[in-house]
């Protein structure tokens, strides 16, 4: 115990300590947001990488699908590392980067404003991720508390308490520097911690093959043995939704898309591209293959009073059993991802609240400095908004984390995908098209939701059981969510062709050549000034 205390204890030092050191950068809304948009390759791929994987997979994501989908749900990892980081960060890094420093977007709903020249996507914009971040923050306090409860005996709410509180400090304090330093920092362990902790359930369980074996003789609920280890699981079509909404959500969610609005230059994506997916393969392929032997623990997980596994269970038991001190590196394993995460979506809500929504809208004439006092408040309130969210949903029916996750990924990413990707490539998408996909998205997801909820989609799916693939979208909030990013990316385009596009230049000046450059420098010195500012003016 001592030795599990000292280890959190020095982790939330170092998280503090750096946001003192980074201080100093948030003198302005593009330091404190984007940190000055001068981020390097390492940091821009691990605040990247933390920012994707919390205790959400590690915790809810690797327990549930690895108990039903077997060693099949390593898919999900290898699908995370291609689709989700090496695609996102070719297909999105140079544009976003050029576009967003070309127009001056700060956040994504401010590119929205400014790329479709409509303050109302604008505002509409900030207010989707403001009301869909916090059940994606809660799922992250849900995840990691548990993880606590298992190691120091601890209460959910004093966990869900200090989680907020600390994250609160060093994000307040240090803006996006102090988030980017430490996801590096974080990064690190988290990749020690999965190699370590896999090693050591394996050997817990006689060795890989003897773990296999074992496995390979669990039955499936409908009494067939060996599917838990083969290459697609039981259920291919709902892995499949797994797989799309874990990974193609990457690319219109905010606080993943701003990490390259903040990267130094070109040559730095490259880089972090490489560097990116090989952090995802480890960290999040090690997670679902870890995951994927949960079912050698069924006598020991926890079960409700139906008699299903409680999915967030499984993952901290398998914990349990390692030594003392390996189970203090996965609990800084875990607050690391999770803290990581936790930074990144409050800072990217707060900003987003005060940049698109308060100012210019309710608080007329902001100067730099009120900017960022507003930030700095809006990120105590999403934190307390998001902690108070936690510990209401851990009382209530909605017990998965995966559920608050799919809801949350699914509106967002499903809203934003099309209109963003498109927009980014093509000069001819209307302003129609963009709403469309909002509307579609949010009441999509949300609508399955209180499907949900109300215990209706039993009903729904015998009303639909002879249409394949709008039984497969409203089979689980995940599949909805999935369909509805995939849909996103049909409907801007379709609907654009029949309504009036916003004309906007979608590609990048020519760069300079050597001689032109050359030029511009001798007319600097002749006439006594910085030659680039010159010729711009």
């Amino acid at each position: 115990m001592i030795a599990k205390i000292c280890l959190v204890l020095i982790f939330f030092g170092v998280a503090i300590g750096v946001g003192i050191y980074c201080r100093r950068s948030t003198t302005s809304v593009d330091g404190f947001v984007l940190g000055g948009r001068n981020v390097g390759a390492w940091m821009s791929a691990f605040a990247f990488g933390t920012s994707y994987f919390s205790a959400v997979v590690f915790v809810g994501y690797a327990g549930q699908f690895g108990w039903k989908y077997g060693i099949a749900a390593f898919w999900a990892g290898l699908a995370n590392a291609i689709l989700g980081s090496l695609m996102a960060w070719w297909v999105l890094g140079p544009r976003t980067r050029e576009m967003t420093h070309r127009i001056g977007a700060t956040t994504m709903p401010e590119f929205f404003g400014l790329r479709y020249q409509s303050k109302a996507l604008r505002i509409a914009a900030a207010a989707i991720i403001f009301v869909f971040l916090i059940p994606y923050t809660a799922s992250v306090y849900n995840g990691l508390s548990r993880l606590f409860g298992m190691a120091f005996g601890l209460p959910y709410e004093v966990c869900v308490i200090a989680m907020a509180l600390i994250t609160c400090i060093y994000v307040v304090v240090g803006g996006y520097m102090a988030t980017v330093v430490n996801d590096f920092l974080q990064g690190i362990v988290m990749l020690f911690g999965i190699a370590a902790v896999i090693l050591a359930v394996m050997s817990a369980n006689g060795g890989f093959m003897e773990a296999m074996t074992t496995l390979s003789q669990v039955p499936s609920e409908t009494g067939f043995q060996g599917v838990f280890t083969s290459m697609f699981g039981p259920d291919p079509a709902n892995l499949l939704g797994v797989v799309i909404l874990t990974s193609l959500g990457t690319w219109g969610l905010p606080q993943m898309v701003q990490k390259f609005y903040a990267i130094k230059d070109g040559p730095a994506i490259k880089q972090g591209a490489i560097i990116s997916t090989l952090f995802a393969v480890v960290v999040a392929g090690g997670c679902y293959f870890l995951g994927g032997f949960g079912r050698l623990y069924a006598d020991q997980i926890a079960y409700t009073d139906a008699g299903t596994p409680v999915f967030d269970s499984i993952i901290p038991t398998m914990l349990s059993t390692l030594p003392e001190v390996l189970i203090g590196l996965v609990i800084v394993l875990v607050l690391s991802a999770s803290m990581s995460t936790l930074a990144g979506l409050v800072l990217n809500s707060s900003s987003t609240l005060t940049l698109d929504f308060i100012e210019g809208n309710i608080v007329k004439n902001m100067d730099e400095k009120k900017r960022i006092v507003y930030m700095r408040v809006f990120i105590v309130v999403f934190i307390l908004l998001s902690a108070a969210i936690a510990l209401v949903q851990y009382h209530s029916t909605i017990t998965w984390i995966a559920q608050l996750m799919g809801i949350s990924w699914g509106a967002l990413s499903g809203a934003f995908i099309g209109p963003y990707l498109w927009g980014l490539y093509s000069g001819k998408i209307s302003r129609a098209a963009v709403w469309t996909s909002f509307i579609f998205a949010v009441c999509l997801t949300t609508g399955n939701m209180l499907i949900g909820l109300a215990g209706l989609t039993p009903a729904l799916q015998g009303a639909v059981a002879g249409i394949p693939i709008v039984s497969w979208v409203f089979a689980n909030g995940l599949n909805c969510g999935a369909f509805a990013m995939m849909a996103s990316i049909v409907i801007v385009p379709l609907v654009s062709l029949f309504t009036k596009a916003v004309p906007f230049d979608v590609n990048p000046p020519e760069p300079k050549s050597a001689t032109d450059r050359e030029i511009d420098q001798q007319i600097g010195k002749e006439l006594g000034a910085p030659a680039e500012a010159l010729i711009d003016a």
